[in-house]
This record gives structure tokens, sequence and C-alpha cells, in this order.
């Protein structure tokens, strides 16, 4: 593989191409360099080693655009800075203030503040004919998409990078809009795929999921140890305990240790920048350190750390942490809880630590948002990055945008053309035709009844293939799904199972056909119900005798 990339003169003034340093596989950082012509685009820094970038003496880039504050976006960039002191570095107001929160072993106060705040919305011409614009992307306050314009005699060029993005809204993040997308008409789109073609339940479904396993827990007079990164999932959690009617009010503590409290305190110094709704709560309580209402959150200090979870409570700590010093002998037992890893396996310390779960609460668009962003921007190249190549070949190998779309899944070191067509003809918006019915209830039973005309799009033999729907609450909406044949034989297969065999389908761990005992072999991979690893554990725990 080769990191070498190919020397400007190759490069023809009106051409596109994007060469990856890094995509994010496999825990690998994310840093692209975008070329628009003559002009070279730094899109993210999360290497952790940036030698790929320092093998001559000029800067990689004209310019660097960091899309958000998270390690996997952004730690390589302060070694970049050091090595090229003028190379500019850009992102929003927001991610220059949570930077510095990436490299802990340097004191807040020492980091450089070595990149320059950009405006939301507003396009800056940073070279003659190329532009930059920037629009909230969710995920994490300040998290950015951006959209590169390169105006030349012939035509304009555009480019719209996603980085990490999320369209539903968050605790503490709006979500990205797509109507604020509406006349970008990007050429290429450099697109996260970080779910594969996954879908997921609700967000408020997801949070009340993990609100009800953490009751569970500490009803059982346990008490809930939560490793988390120091930016995002942390802070979310703790919005979501000191606002959810379960936990209001409950006469409980809430411990904050390591990075993750430092966290706390850089989103208190943004709180101008959080929705308003954040905002407001704040005016009648403390968003986070709070000794005064329950449930109280507190850091977790010295003295306290040897007397954690005498009684039952909750800990928030570095998803890098050892547990194993908070699970002290003379504590109550510990239900340890770790974020469904979709995209890679994070480097954890849970060496002799009993109870280890897992928990859904997404931070990234599933199959649906992704492709929902991608037939509204109709761009003629989609990029796909940030995944694991599997998750990422599931989508890339979707019908819906193979027939539509130049679909690329470039690795680290690759090279990718992005030949923009005068004659490409845009692909048009997909039909959202909506069909009025009727609902008649008999007793027990609940007819709904459509037109036939829904029988005329190709997707009704799919849908209707076995005569049977799943029917699901989707907030306020009622969702139906048509159930497949490989479904029927797979619930078919589970049912029959003896639940004396120890088996995938007899497992706690199996969900939605994948498992997610994060000490299985089978980690995250779909799962046959008549599978088997030497870590299973009874959906039922045995009779005590």
């Amino acid at each position: 593989m080769s990191n070498q990339y190919p020397p400007a003169s190759l490069i023809q003034d009106d051409q596109l191409v994007c060469f990856s340093y890094g995509v994010g596989h496999g825990g690998e950082g994310v840093c692209l360099l975008v070329q628009m012509g003559p002009h070279r685009i730094l899109l993210d820094c999360g290497l952790e080693d940036i030698s790929p970038l320092n093998t001559q003496a000029k800067p990689p880039a004209d310019l660097v655009l960091c899309s958000h504050a998270h390690t996997d976006h952004a730690q390589g960039l302060l070694a970049l800075h050091q090595a090229f002191p003028q190379l500019p570095i850009y992102a929003s107001e927001v991610t220059t203030q949570l930077l510095p929160l990436n490299w802990p072993k340097f004191p807040l106060e020492n980091v450089p503040q070595f990149c320059q705040a950009l405006p939301w919305r507003s396009p800056i011409e940073f070279y003659d004919g190329l532009t930059v614009q920037l629009f909230p992307a969710g995920h994490l306050p300040g998290a950015s998409a951006f959209l590169l314009t390169y105006l030349t005699p012939r035509r304009t060029y555009r480019l719209f990078y996603t980085g990490d993005f999320f369209l539903s809204n968050s605790r503490l993040v709006e979500g990205l809009s797509i109507e604020g997308l509406r006349g970008t008409q990007p050429d290429v789109l450099i697109v996260e795929g970080s779910y594969g073609t996954a879908r997921h339940p609700h967000r408020r479904q997801q949070e009340n999921h993990l609100v009800e396993r953490i009751e569970q827990a500490i009803a059982a007079h346990n008490s809930v140890l939560l490793p988390v990164p120091t930016l995002g999932l942390g802070q979310e959690i703790l919005m979501l305990l000191r606002s959810h009617h379960q936990f209001t009010g409950r006469d409980l503590d809430i411990w904050v240790d390591g990075t993750v409290a430092q966290g706390c305190d850089a989103y208190l110094e943004l709180l101008p920048h959080l929705p308003t709704s954040v905002q407001n709560f704040a005016r009648h309580q403390p968003l986070f350190w709070d000794e005064r209402v329950r449930p109280r959150v507190r850091r977790l200090d010295e003295q306290h750390r040897q007397t954690v979870g005498q009684s039952p409570c909750i800990v928030l700590t570095d998803e890098t942490a050892d547990l194993m010093p908070y699970c002290q002998p003379n504590s109550s037992p510990w239900v340890v809880l770790r974020p469904e890893r979709l995209r890679y396996p994070v480097k954890t310390n849970d060496a002799g630590v009993r109870g280890v779960e897992t928990y859904l609460l997404t931070e990234h668009s599933d199959c649906l948002g992704t492709t929902q962003l991608i037939h509204n921007l109709r761009p003629q190249h989609v990029v796909f990055f940030h995944g694991s190549p599997t998750y990422l070949a599931d989508l890339t190998g979707l019908e819906e945008l193979q027939n539509r779309y130049h679909i690329h899944c470039p690795g680290t070191g690759s090279l990718v053309e992005l030949p923009i067509g005068d004659t490409f003809i845009q692909p048009a918006p997909p039909a959202e035709t909506n069909y009025e019915g009727e609902l008649t209830e008999f007793g027990t039973v609940v007819t709904i009844t459509l037109p036939e005309a829904i029988a005329a799009d190709p997707r009704w033999r799919s849908f209707a293939d076995t005569g049977l729907v799943e029917a699901r609450w989707q907030g306020d909406e009622l969702v139906l799904r048509g159930l497949s044949q490989r479904e029927l034989l797979s619930q078919s297969s589970n049912f029959k199972m003896p639940a004396n065999i120890k088996c995938c389908a007899n497992c706690r761990h199996q969900r939605g056909q994948r498992c997610w005992n994060p000490a299985s072999p089978l980690y995250t991979f779909k799962v046959t119900p008549e599978g088997y690893c030497p870590v299973f554990e009874p959906i039922e725990p045995p009779p005590e005798k």
C-alpha cells in the first residue's frame, strides 16, 4: 500500500480526485485529501501517526477542514500543526473549543489555539474560485458538514463532505437539516456509512430501553458502570438521566470520572450554542454538577473513590479505563453497560469484570437516514467512508444506489478519480406516493384497508411475498413491514429450538440475529439460531436449587 499522493502536475485544473490517508476502518482515523483543480483540501486528520502526511518538506494540503472534535477525526491535528505551523486549519467555533480535549497529556491551557473558527452557512472564499460553506451536521456539538465549491471558466464543481452526521435530534444536539441543504446540488458526496444497512428504532425508544435497563439494575441493588468517550455519549446519558421521568427526583448518586468530567466542563462553556430546550433547562437547574437536585451528579474525587458502589449508584468513566478499581470487594454488584460498536471495537480494559452488557444509543444515521440524504442531494458520485468494510460493502451493494449514482468505497491509500460529466442525467427525486386507507375495528381484530393502486408499485411484490406483516410503533406513527420467507424460516427455526440447548437462539446476547456479547468471538456478526460460542448465557437464568 502506498501513501504517496501523486504530484499536482498529474492533476488537471478542472479535475476532482480524492486520496484516502485513513477511512475509519478497523479503528483507524479518518483523513481524506480532496483536490479540486489546483487546490488541495485535507478533510479531517484522525491519524494517530501523521508520518504519511509528513513525507515532504512542504505541507500536504493548502488548508485543513476539521468536521468535529472526536478523536478519530481530530487527534492528528496538533502534530500536523507542529510539523507545518503555517498550514491553516479551520472548523466551527464550537469545535475549536472542544479540540484541546483530544490531547489529555497536556494541560488544556498549554494546547495552542491553532484552529480558526468559521461561521455557519456563510460561503468563505479561500482562493480564487474556491469557497467553503459549513452546515450543522448533528452528532456532536459543533459537528460540521462542508460544501466545497470550485468555479472554473467552464463550469462550477461542488463537493459535499458530511463528516459524522445524524439526522435525528439528540438530547444536546439538533440533527442535520436536509431542508437546509436544498439547492446545494453537489457533484460529489463524501458520506459516512458507519451503520451500513442497519435500521434502528427511534432515538427515544433507544433511550427508554437504556433507562429501563439501568432502572432494573438499581432496583436489584446493583451499581451501574458506563464507560463512554470523552465527548458526546456520556453527556447525552447524563442529560437523559437528569430529565427522564423515571429518574427525576430519585435519591441516587451519579458520579463522573476521568476525561468525561472534563467534557462536561467544556459543554457548560458552550451553553449558548446548545439547543434552546437545553438552555431553558439550565435556567432552572445545572446541566451536570448538582448536589441539590436529585439525582445528584458529582465528580468522583479521591475522597469518595474508595467508597463508591457501597450503595447502588451510577458511574460514568472513560471508555478505555481500567474498570477493576471501581469493582471493589466491599461494593455492591456492578452491571457494566457498554455502547454497541457497529463500526469497530474500542480497546477496552474489562479483564476480570463480570456482567458486561451492551446497549444501543445511536450517534449516526442508519441506512434510511443515509439513503435519504443521498437521494435528496442527488450527486453524480457517492464516496463512502467510516465503517467496517463489511457494513460499507452492504451499503454500496444497494440496488437503489447502484442504479442511480457512481458508487466508490476506497480503502486506505486509494486514489479515487471523480470525473464530472456535463451530460450526466440527474436522477429524479424518489417518488413519495401517499395512499389513503381506512381502519376498521371488529372487537379483537383491527383491519387496515388500502387502495389497490398500491399493488402497482414494484416494491409491493417483495412486501406482500408471504402475505404476513409486522407492525410496530415509531413514535406516534404505526409502521408496517412485510415479512420475508427468510425471516419466517429463521423465526420457525428459533421457535423449534429446545430451550435447554446452548445455542444462539437461546442466548440472552442475541438480538436482531446478531451477537452483542463483547466477550464472544461472534460479537457484532450475524449468527444462526443453532450457533454456539463458549460464552453462551441463557435468556432465563437456571432455577436455584
